[in-house]
């Protein structure tokens, strides 16, 4: 058993700092990511549309996934919800970012304490800045903003309260996982389990209960009520077109990396801890889906796993002996997984600078007049999201556009001859705005 455990108020002190010093540098990171154009995926833009609904007071209607298209037949995550009044304070995608920036920070700070508590400010900093330097914190900051950021606190939470037996606050701070995204209300259900088992009856029933009907309830009546389709969207995805057990057995090597890597940063001491469980519920529908970013290390889908794992690994290194020599085992993996990571891009000048194919987006967005609607390829389509009706080219259906963007060098999909493209598709004339870098933006007379 570890000896030296610190004071609240230091723990505190320090999580504090830990916690300061990562949303600094994941803020520079990810602002800058963005100012620079970087490609990533379309979600930034779709989580915007959505919460300028909720900041608007109406419905989160997010166009990119088609016109009309309502968030709440996508994913059941509500809490996003609670983003809008700061996003209508500071409208924009780098609010959002901030917002994911902050949450995670909250999580690496909880973290952080806990450990700093029960081990001791030494070993404690370790731990907080495994965790914040951990391979699930950067790929989902690395992926801009996702819903899950917002259970990341909440697992943290539940996992220190679990560590120092105060039960009560585990489910309290677990059941509301259920507004975050529809398959953590499997994992509130595992955690009731959990609470069962260690002599909380009632409580983990109710946990239990909470988390089953938040499950069925997203999926078998809200989702399906504001689906087009009238059904879950994602049901398929289970197995897909193979089956169910093919899916699981596919790319092994590339899920037993994802599972050990997950618990090898903990040098395996969460492990020894029943709260590693709750990990369960996440590897089971991502190995089971049919989709190969669900499978490995990248994207966001590890970012709620982190906050689990480390408060586990917590609870091993405070009560078995000797657990301790694990770190150094965490340390060298850790070591090695951050070679070429995100945050090694602070020490590089390139993130300062603007690219001039960033600075060609940005003189090309300034000729869209405010309010006006544009067809856009995923490269540019969260810059243009906050002041303009925007569409994904993939998902626009039978829209005709004002205004067609495209990154002709970069885009994903994007049409050559953005002006001929569009008098193919969407008929009538375009001419040239502007043309620069490989950036196109073509007006509809």
């Amino acid at each position: 058993m570890t000896a030296g455990k610190a004071p609240i108020s230091r723990a505190r002190l320090v999580g504090g700092l830990v916690a300061a010093v990562s949303a600094l540098a994941y803020g520079v990171l990810a602002l800058r990511h963005f100012a620079r154009f970087e490609v990533r995926s379309w979600d930034l833009a779709i989580f915007e549309q959505a919460i300028s609904g909720y900041a608007d007071l109406s419905a989160p209607i997010a166009d990119v996934k088609g016109p009309g298209f309502h968030i709440l037949g996508d994913h059941f995550s509500p809490i996003t919800a609670l983003a809008a009044p700061v996003y209508r304070l500071f409208p924009g995608p780098q609010t959002l970012l901030v917002v994911q920036v902050l949450l995670v920070a909250a999580a690496i700070y909880v973290v952080t304490a806990l450990a700093v508590r029960r081990l001791g400010v030494l070993l404690g900093v370790v731990v907080g800045l495994l965790c914040a330097t951990s391979f699930g914190v950067q790929a989902a900051i690395d992926a801009e903003f996702h819903e899950v950021a917002f259970a990341a606190p909440l697992l943290a939470l539940a996992g220190a309260a679990w560590v120092e037996r105060r039960y009560t606050a585990v489910a309290v701070w677990s059941i509301p996982l259920v507004l975050v995204k529809e398959d953590l209300g499997i994992t509130v259900l595992v955690i009731g389990g959990l609470l069962w088992w260690a002599g909380e009856r009632r409580l983990g029933l109710v946990t239990a209960g909470a988390g089953v009907l938040g499950f069925l309830l997203a999926v078998v009546v809200v989702l399906p009520a504001f689906n087009d389709a009238g059904q879950y969207a994602y049901t398929g995805n289970l197995g897909g077109e193979s089956g169910l057990l093919e899916t699981v057995l596919a790319e092994p090597g590339t899920k037993l990396g994802a599972l050990l890597l997950t618990f090898a940063i903990t040098g395996f001491a969460a492990l020894g801890s029943r709260w590693a469980l709750v990990v369960v519920p996440t590897f089971l529908w991502r190995f089971a889906g049919d989709v190969p970013t669900y499978w490995g290390i990248e994207w966001h889908y590890s970012l709620v796993l982190m906050p689990i794992v480390f408060c586990a690994a917590v609870e091993t290194l405070e009560r078995i002996d000797h657990a301790q020599w694990l770190v150094p085992v965490a340390v060298g993996v850790s070591a090695v997984l951050f070679v070429g990571s995100p945050l090694t891009e602070l020490a590089d000048g390139d993130l300062y600078r603007d690219t001039p194919r960033a600075e060609a987006s940005r003189a090309a967005i300034a000729q869209i007049p405010d309010g006006a609607s544009v067809e856009t390829d995923i490269a540019l389509l969260g810059h243009v999201v906050t002041d303009h009706r925007a569409y994904w080219t993939g998902t626009i259906g039978d829209v005709t556009p004002e205004y067609v963007l495209f990154d002709t060098r970069v885009g994903i999909g994007s049409p050559m001859e953005p002006v001929t493209w569009a008098e193919q598709v969407h008929g009538g004339r375009w001419t040239t705005v502007y043309a620069e870098n490989g950036i196109v933006l073509a007006k509809r007379e």
